[in-house]
């Protein structure tokens, strides 16, 4: 690693030099470009800066101290050696760390999607309160959320609810949360207090651009419909709900957020952007599943990613085979440690798949 990365200091030297030109603006694609791969090497140019830095320091000091007569000079040289050579790896590892693939949806927006899958109404009542887990969480670190549709069970659970989670970095946070969760308790309405499982599902889709994914009109089928939310009879008096369907992938987007039909149609458009963006994303991850490196990662819907035991008091994230207690807290909001465990593991595989590489 020593002094091989200086192809990156001078990458990030032209980006920064695109940047500076007044031309670029122009192409608002290319800006996002530049942007963004700016934004994904310039820390770990920094830490290599500060590593050649130590590097050279170290060896300086070493020719000095063999050249050196005076003892308080060759005491505070070896006290300097000492300490660089303790720092030097210390850089290395956070090096190592930046220089890993980065997913390029880390920065972006989201939008989340909780649905009941199997268990009905105790799979409704669960896609209810995880849901409201996720949001109380986003809140407490400081984003902003918005709840874009919400389908209710009879009984007033949450058959689904699609909600957006805004500020930098929103889906580096949620973004291990993709996939099936299962519940194992025992229902209000159970009798004989006999433990049921069910399970719902959880779609975490980054925020896209019209630049992201392009949506051609004659493959859209527009809908226009009276809201229903309780509270906006003021509404009902027009169609103002919009619903989308994007006709080749039978993707549905349905939106009643404002009282405009224009807004409306805005952000269904939106939400449909970012579940078709999704839905390639998924796509592509079949085709390449043989080449995955990492076991945490984007993964398909469809698998089991997590149970949640009550009678027992534990959750385990079958990605990880890591428990964790106190379920009432994290149904709460408090799911920061598992999150962080889930990252610490991806980051640990893609450290061990790298070096597996490079041997």
């Amino acid at each position: 690693m020593k002094y091989n990365l200086d192809n990156l200091v001078l990458e990030l030297e032209n980006l920064e030099k695109e940047m500076s030109n007044p031309d670029i603006f122009k192409d608002q694609k290319k800006v996002r470009e530049v942007s963004a791969r700016k934004k994904m090497i310039e820390k770990a140019v920094d830490i290599y800066k500060i590593y050649k830095s130590a590097n050279e320091s170290l060896e300086e000091n070493k020719e000095m101290l063999n050249t050196e007569k005076d003892e308080e000079m060759r005491e505070l040289l070896k006290e300097d050696i000492h300490q660089l050579e303790e720092k030097i790896p210390e850089l290395e590892e956070e090096l190592k760390i930046e220089l890993l693939p980065k997913d390029p949806n880390d920065d972006k927006n989201i939008i989340v999607e909780v649905r009941a899958w199997t268990g009905w109404e105790e799979a409704a009542l669960f896609a209810g309160e995880l849901a409201k887990s996720y949001m109380i969480f986003a809140e407490n670190e400081w984003y902003k959320v918005e709840i874009t549709e919400q389908s209710d069970a009879e009984a007033g659970w949450i058959k689904e609810i699609i909600f957006e989670v805004k500020w930098e970095w929103a889906y580096s946070k949620f973004k291990y949360e993709s996939g099936t969760h299962r519940v194992q308790r025992i229902p209000a309405t159970e009798s004989k207090w006999r433990v049921h499982t069910s399970a719902i599902t959880v779609a975490i889709m980054p925020e896209v651009d019209e630049i992201d994914i392009d949506i051609k009109e004659e493959d859209v089928e527009m809908k226009f419909t009276r809201s229903s939310w309780a509270g906006w009879q003021h509404v009902n008096k027009t169609d103002s709900a919009v619903q989308l369907k994007h006709i080749p992938t039978w993707i549905m987007v349905f939106c009643q957020d404002w009282r405009s039909q224009h807004k409306n149609r805005e952000k269904a458009r939106a939400i449909l952007r970012s579940k078709l963006y999704a839905y390639e994303e998924e796509k592509r991850a079949r085709e390449m599943w043989e080449a995955r490196l990492a076991q945490v990662g984007s993964w398909d819907r469809s698998e089991k990613i997590r149970t949640y035991n009550f009678p027992q008091d534990r959750v385990t994230d079958h990605r990880i085979w890591q428990n964790f207690s106190w379920i009432p807290q994290i149904m709460m909001w408090k799911l920061g440690h598992i999150i962080e465990a889930l990252s610490i593991a991806d980051r640990q595989a893609k450290l061990e798949a790298a070096w597996k590489w490079q041997l």
